[in-house]
C-alpha cells in the first residue's frame, strides 16, 4: 500500500480547497457525458478516504488494476487543466503563456499576420514583467512566421527581431550565470552552513569569483538585479559577513519596494528577501530594525492584493513564526514566545507537504532553544530528539551537530547525567563523522565529561573558567558560528551570577538596544 505521502494524485486531491473541488466537478460535468466518467468517480472516492489505498480503489470496482496507472494520470491532467481555468492562479505570468499558446495555434492554421499581431502585443507586456525567457520564446517564433509571411517592411522587421534576439538573449545568460551561482552557494550553505576553516574561506572564495561573471549594474534589469543580490548574499552567509548579508538582504527588498508590481508577480521571492532581511537583521542584533521589517511584512502579506494561494501560505507560515521566534530570542522574552509553539506545531502539519525537511528541523530546534531559555529542559529534549533522530543527514551538518551539543547541556541541566558518558561518546564520534570539531565544542565536551569528579563547591569556578575560554572565540571569524546556534555564554552566566538564562540575554539587549 502507497502512502499518502508519496502518492502524488492522492496529495493533489488533498490540496483542493472546497471551491476547487466544485470548480473541478463544474469542469468535468461541462459535457454531459463525463457525469459517469471513471476518472469522476476514482476523485470521489479519494476525496472521501483519509489514506490512499490501492486496495479500496480495486475493491471499489471503479477500475482493473491493469487500467489504474493510466486513470490515475488523466485524472491528474483533468485536475492540473482545471486549476490553470482557476482565476486565483491566472496570474501575468500565466496569461502570456496562454497568448504565446494561441498565437502558435493560429500559426499553425496559416493565420500569420494574427499571429504575428498576437505575438508583439504579448511580447511587450513580457519584457515590461521581466519575462525575458518568454519574451525570447515570442521572438524566436516571429522570425520563423516571418520568414514565412512576406511583408512590405521585411529588412526593418528582420534587423529588427535580430537585435531583440541578441539583447534578450544576452539578458538571459547572465541571468542563468547569477542563478547559477546563486544556486550553488545556497546548496553549499544547506549542505554543511557557514565557513569553518581558512581552507573553507578560500575554497568558497575561489568558487564566488571564478563564477561571478562580469557586469554593469546600470546594464542589469530587475531579474539579474536580483539574482546578483541573492548571490552575494548566500556568499555573506556563508563567510559569517553578515553586515554584507543585511547590505544585500536590504537591496534585494528594497528592489521589491522600488517595483511594487513585481512584489505581486513574484511573491515568494519578495517574502524570501525579507526573511533574509531579517536573518541577518537578528545576527547584528538589530532590534528596533528587525521589529519594523518583520511589522512591514506582515502587513504586506495580510494586504488584500496580496497573492494568495497555498505555496505563499506555507512560506507566510515558515518565515513569519521563524522570525518571530528570533525576535524573543533577540529580547530574552522566551516565556512570551511559548505560545507560537502551538501555532509551528499546528502549521508544521499543515503545510508538512509543502514545506522541506531542513525547515522543519530549523523550527524544532527554535522550540528546544525556546524551552533551553526558560529552564524547561526535559521538553528542549524532545524537539530535539525529534532532529537528532532524523537519519536524513543530506539536511544542514552543523545543525545536527548543535543539536547534539545542546542535547548534552539540556540533559545536565535536567539532572539526566545518568547516561551522559554514552552520549558524550555519541556526539564526539558525530561530529568527527561529521569533520565539525572545532574550538567550542572540544571545550564544552572536555567541561561536560569532567563535570562528575569536580565538586559541587568547586562548580562555580568551573563556569568561569570555562566562560572565560568560551569568550575567546565570541569574534573569532570561525568560532562564533557556535553562539549563532546555542548562546553558552549566556547559559554560563547564567550559573556564574545566578540569574535565569533569560534575564541575561535581555539584559544583553539593553545594552544592546538601536
Amino acid at each position: 500500500m502507497t502512502t499518502p505521502h508519496k502518492d502524488a494524485l492522492f496529495v493533489l486531491v488533498k490540496s483542493l480547497s472546497k471551491s476547487e473541488k466544485r470548480q473541478f466537478k463544474l469542469y468535468v460535468g461541462r459535457l454531459g457525458v463525463n457525469t459517469d466518467a471513471k476518472f469522476l468517480a476514482l476523485f470521489n472516492l479519494l476525496d472521501k478516504t483519509k489514506s490512499y489505498s490501492e486496495k479500496a480503489i480495486l475493491e471499489s470496482a471503479i477500475v482493473k488494476k491493469a487500467q489504474l496507472s493510466n486513470l490515475k494520470a488523466h485524472l491528474y491532467k483533468q485536475i492540473l487543466v482545471s486549476l490553470r481555468l482557476n482565476p486565483v492562479n491566472q496570474n501575468i505570468r500565466v496569461q502570456i503563456r496562454e497568448q504565446l499558446d494561441f498565437a502558435t495555434i493560429l500559426y499553425h492554421k496559416g493565420l500569420y499576420k494574427q499571429s504575428l499581431k498576437l505575438l508583439d502585443k504579448v511580447k511587450g507586456i513580457a519584457i515590461e514583467n521581466e519575462e525575458k525567457n518568454i519574451a525570447y520564446e515570442i521572438v524566436e517564433l516571429e522570425k520563423i512566421i516571418e520568414t514565412q509571411y512576406i511583408t512590405r517592411s521585411i529588412p526593418d522587421r528582420a534587423n529588427e527581431l535580430a537585435v531583440q534576439a541578441k539583447e534578450l538573449s544576452a539578458q538571459n545568460v547572465m541571468t542563468s550565470k547569477l542563478s547559477n551561482l546563486s544556486l550553488q552557494l545556497y546548496g553549499m550553505m544547506l549542505k554543511v552552513g557557514y565557513v569553518r576553516s581558512d581552507e573553507d574561506l578560500k575554497k568558497v572564495k575561489t568558487y564566488f569569483n571564478d563564477h561571478l561573471p562580469i557586469y554593469d549594474i546600470e546594464d542589469l534589469g530587475f531579474r539579474e538585479k536580483l539574482w546578483l543580490y541573492k548571490a552575494y548574499l548566500w556568499y555573506s552567509f556563508l563567510t559569517q559577513d553578515f553586515l554584507s548579508c543585511y547590505k544585500y538582504a536590504n537591496k534585494w527588498v528594497d528592489l521589491f519596494y522600488d517595483n511594487k508590481e513585481m512584489i505581486y508577480l513574484n511573491p515568494v521571492f519578495f517574502l524570501k528577501g525579507s526573511h533574509y532581511l531579517l536573518e541577518s537583521l537578528f545576527y547584528v542584533k538589530y532590534s528596533s530594525q528587525f521589529k519594523a521589517t518583520l511589522i512591514k511584512m506582515e502587513a504586506m502579506i495580510e494586504s488584500k492584493n496580496f497573492p494568495k494561494n497555498d505555496n505563499i501560505s506555507s512560506l507566510a507560515f515558515l518565515y513569519l513564526n521563524s522570525n518571530k521566534l528570533n525576535q524573543h530570542f533577540l529580547e530574552g522574552t522566551f516565556e512570551k514566545g511559548l505560545y507560537l509553539v502551538r501555532i509551528v506545531e499546528y502549521g508544521i502539519n499543515k503545510h508538512k507537504d509543502r514545506i522541506d525537511e531542513h525547515h522543519i528541523m530549523l523550527l524544532y530546534y527554535k522550540c528546544a532553544c525556546l524551552y533551553f531559555g526558560i529552564g524547561d529542559n526535559k521538553m528542549c529534549i524532545q524537539y530535539l530528539k525529534k532532529i537528532i533522530n532524523n537519519k536524513n543527514l543530506k539536511m544542514r551538518e552543523d545543525l545536527m551537530c548543535f543539536s547534539r551539543v545542546l542535547s548534552l547541556v539540556a540533559h545536565y541541566e535536567a539532572g539526566m547525567d545518568y547516561h551522559l558518558e554514552v552520549q558524550l561518546k555519541s556526539t564526539y564520534k558525530f561530529l568527527i563523522k561529521m569533520n565539525d570539531m572545532h574550538a567550542v565544542q572540544k571545550e564544552m565536551i572536555k567541561f561536560l565529561r569532567n563535570l562528575r569528579d569536580i565538586y559541587p563547591t568547586d562548580l562555580p569556578n568551573a563556569f568561569k573558567k570555562l566562560h572565560t575560554e568560551l569568550k575567546k572565540y565570541e569574534n573569532h571569524p570561525y568560532e562564533k558560528r557556535a553562539f549563532l546556534y546555542l548562546d553558552i555564554i549566556s547559559w554560563l552566566e547564567s550559573h556564574l551570577y545566578n540569574k535565569p538564562v533569560g534575564k541575561i540575554v535581555r539584559e544583553k539587549a539593553k545594552k544592546l538596544t538601536r
